[in-house]
């Protein structure tokens, strides 16, 4: 057909695949006019409103509204402008539609959740960044309370970054579930105290003026020694862990000053216990998660090795 062809609406509805009572619907709304009409009164549209319905149902299948699609129509407004703006807020919808979704997730991991935990869910994940970094920063402030003095708050420092969530600008729904659980996980007021413990017992292992090298935490040198025994299945009863143990008591010795004697010993027992708390490999799991971190080793089983073997041998 030639430039001088008109098409009635219901020809359009055929070559569009828009109905008739949505042409008539933007033809109403003045987002495609008329060429003529006829002498019934029929509405004629000329070639190019096929193009422009043909942008019309585009658009309106990417969301956008009609204010919008007649301002592109119009030409007040270029495609490209269009394009960008829509894209903006499509990242808001996403990013708030991953937040719903994570708290959904999270509660439906959770054995019959409350209305309450339902609703804390939800507002942990929609916490705004300084909210977030609020949140972190009371539980690492208990944590960390500065009872020890200076020296060991600035020791403490580094132990306190790795510690931190930074959950990014746009998480994905992965993170945001991590962050959901690891927020709860930080308002517990029992995870809160053993981990303060833990700190503690660390900081009274240290001597006033801070050593250098620093010394090394016995949990960290529980981890390192006992982790091929646990890999090899040594048992940790049998005679193969004995030099494991023997090597485990003369650096944990070593680490903190003292004689690799009973009384070290029954000591050593007693702090891998407390430090024995599976919620604290949870943290370093979710932690994990969060920083696009690769996943930690867990420690349970290093410290659940070397509570069974020195009780064995304390028992003796």
């Amino acid at each position: 057909m030639d430039g001088d062809t008109l098409y009635s609406i219901g020809e359009l509805a055929r070559r569009t695949g828009l109905t008739v009572k949505a042409i008539r619907f933007y033809s109403d709304r003045g987002i495609v006019t008329p060429a003529g009409r006829t002498s019934a009164g029929y509405r004629r549209y000329g070639p190019d409103a096929i193009a422009r319905l043909a942008l019309v149902r585009t658009l309106r299948e990417l969301g956008l509204g009609l204010g919008t699609i007649r301002r592109v129509t119009d030409r007040e407004v270029t495609l490209g402008e269009v394009a960008a703006e829509h894209a903006a807020a499509l990242d808001v919808q996403i990013s708030n539609l991953r937040l719903r979704r994570a708290v959904l997730m999270t509660a439906a991991a959770t054995r019959e959740p409350t209305v309450e935990e339902m609703e804390r869910m939800h507002q942990l994940a929609t916490l705004s960044e300084d909210q977030r970094r609020r949140l972190v920063d009371d539980f690492l402030d208990v944590v960390f309370d500065n009872r020890h003095g200076r020296e060991h708050v600035a020791a403490h420092a580094a132990v306190r970054r790795s510690l931190t969530p930074e959950l990014p600008g746009s998480p994905s729904e992965e993170q945001v579930a991590a962050w959901v659980e690891l927020a709860e996980l930080s308002l517990d007021a029992g995870f809160r105290a053993g981990v303060r413990s833990l700190v503690d017992d660390h900081t009274a292992d240290l001597p006033d003026a801070p050593a250098t090298p620093p010394r090394p935490d016995v949990v960290a040198v529980t981890r390192e020694l006992v982790a091929a025994a646990v890999t090899s299945g040594i048992g940790p009863d049998s005679s193969q862990a004995d030099p494991v143990v023997e090597r485990l008591t003369a650096a944990c010795a070593r680490a903190v000053g003292r004689p690799d004697d009973p009384t070290l010993h029954a000591w050593l027992l007693h702090r891998l216990e407390t430090a024995n708390d599976p919620r604290r490999d949870r943290y370093f799991d979710l932690l994990a998660v969060i920083n696009g971190w690769p996943p930690p080793e867990p420690l349970a089983p290093m410290i659940d090795w070397s509570v069974q073997a020195l009780r064995i041998r304390t028992a003796r």
